[in-house]
């Protein structure tokens, strides 16, 4: 393997594209007509331009497989997001005489059905969330097939019991999902989850599983190679959440002891070895408060969070990821967790306004800097923020001897992380430093719901800022009427400095 078309864009299209230059390979990017100037096209050797903007352009698996085969490229590597979990692309990559950066299609399709993964994980011997599979023979009729689903559903209920939680079969992101606290909600319940999948995913099954509430969401990452090697790499806590998706993640997980960390690690090597897995992955179990712990997915990619496994096992994941698909033996040794590492997602959202995406200029973009910091992004200063992509900015990192420090760390780095021309939720990250259930590492899925029952609200601002707030509102009155909106423009948000950065 010589040359690697990075099929993604944004922060893990630059950590791919820095891995593959430093492995050696010639660094491919594409990007969408939008996205010439984007930061991963200049950290690349060469730059494929894709037709149209946004997100479909990132898409178009026939485009990019055409693109690679006419530059010369050996290997696909599909990021996280986009066409990573898609069977079809990989087997479409394969076809074409390529080298898929990502294990089998049929692993990806076996685990990316969430019943298919229910299934294989229960005759493998990993414990799953006690529910239900509900099995439909579609007819083609909506209807019918509604009805059918209907019945079936409620008889499976009963078995279950409640609450329950109602899950899309080829869901993910929390789409195609419900909450469902009695009989008196379930209908309703699997007429907005199949709408909704169908919707997102042209596919309407749906099954059941109970409720764990006040559990915690961990992961273990694994790795396998060809060679008929396959090793975990110990857990990652991601328990704070919101609406599904993660917000705070750290290395290892406070409350895992070592007998532990070997029964987890022990059920995520037999769930990969029972899809015959190649490559990296992420399988994620609840864990309840005695300890005892339930599949729950597996991802069959790179996972946003892996920097943090990264810093405390001192594992390169995507250096690994090249080697495995190059046919080498992995390179991990029997390792050891060093230390404690957490991961934010700096997000331009408003989070005081019900996190609504945020767009417009990184007019300042100055990140921290310090021993045991780690950014990963995808923009820089002067970049726009589009309301055509992910709203994500970067990951920030911090790793230190004992979780503690390792909290300490991110604290007094977000302290120090300027973000200004857009909103951010930097100073919503900042304040989950202080939580108490954070700092006592109590945290469960439910954390942010019983934290903020009525939203995150900042807190007063500083004499200070709003003092700089009102120097920018007066340079922007004395500004001449008619000219162009600088920094301190209509609706900047410079001016919103005192709500952002109290």
């Amino acid at each position: 393997m010589r040359a690697v078309l990075v099929a993604n864009r944004g922060e893990i299209a630059c950590r791919v594209l820095r891995a593959c230059r430093e492995a050696g390979l010639r660094a491919v990017a594409v990007h969408a007509e939008d996205e010439a100037g984007a930061l991963h096209t200049e950290l690349a050797d060469i730059s494929l331009p894709l037709e149209g903007s946004g997100a479909p352009a990132y898409l178009n698996g026939e485009a990019i497989i055409a693109a690679a085969l006419a530059n010369d490229v050996d290997g696909i590597h599909p990021g996280f997001g986009f066409l990573s979990e898609r069977a079809g692309f990989a087997q479409a990559v394969i076809d074409a005489g390529l080298i898929w950066i990502g294990p089998s299609p049929s692993a990806i399709e076996r685990m990316g059905d969430k019943m298919t993964a229910r299934i294989t994980m229960r005759e493998a011997g990993v414990p799953v969330i006690p529910g239900e599979e509900i099995e439909i023979e579609s007819t083609g009729d909506e209807d019918a097939d509604l009805a059918a689903t209907l019945t079936a559903v409620r008889d499976a209920s009963a078995r279950v019991g409640f609450p329950l939680l109602l899950k899309a079969s080829a869901g993910g992101g929390g789409k195609g999902m419900r909450a469902v606290e009695s009989a008196d909600g379930l209908d309703e319940a699997v007429r907005g989850a199949r709408r909704e999948a169908i919707a997102a995913f042209g596919d309407g099954r749906v099954y059941l599983e109970r409720l764990l509430r006040g559990a915690r969401h961990v992961e273990v990452q694994v790795l396998a190679d060809a060679h008929g090697t396959t090793v975990h790499l110990g857990e990652r806590e991601c328990s704070v959440q919101r609406r599904h998706q993660k917000v705070f993640e750290e290395a290892p997980c406070a409350v895992v002891d070592h007998e532990q960390r070997q029964r987890m690690g022990e059920a995520a090597i037999a769930a990969a070895e029972a899809v015959n897995y190649v490559g990296a992955g992420t399988v994620e179990f609840l864990m309840e408060d005695d300890g005892t712990f339930h599949f729950l997915e597996m991802n069959t990619r790179i996972q946003v969070e892996h920097p943090i496994t990264e810093l405390v096992t001192g594992v390169d994941l995507v250096r690994e990821q090249l080697r495995i698909a190059a046919g080498e033996p992995m390179t991990v040794p029997d390792f050891a967790m060093r230390g404690h590492a957490i991961e934010v997602r700096i997000y331009a959202e408003d989070a005081a306004n019900g996190f609504l995406p945020s767009i417009g200029p990184l007019a300042v973009f100055r990140p921290p800097t310090g021993p045991g910091l780690r950014l990963d992004t995808g923009v820089r200063e002067g970049d726009e923020v589009s309301p055509s992509y992910d709203p994500m900015l970067a990951k920030l990192i911090a790793h230190a001897p004992s979780r503690a420090e390792a909290l300490q760390r991110m604290r007094r780095a977000l302290d120090d992380f300027v973000i200004l021309g857009t909103t951010t939720n930097v100073a919503f990250l900042r304040d989950l430093c202080d939580l108490e259930a954070v700092t006592s590492a109590k945290t469960s899925t439910t954390t942010l719901d019983e934290a903020y029952p009525n939203g995150w609200a900042p807190r007063p601002a500083s004499e200070a800022v709003l003092a700089l707030g009102a120097v920018l509102a007066s340079a922007r009155s004395s500004r001449p009427s008619g000219g162009e909106a600088g920094p301190a423009g209509p609706s900047s948000p410079f001016l919103s400095l005192s709500r952002r950065y109290p």
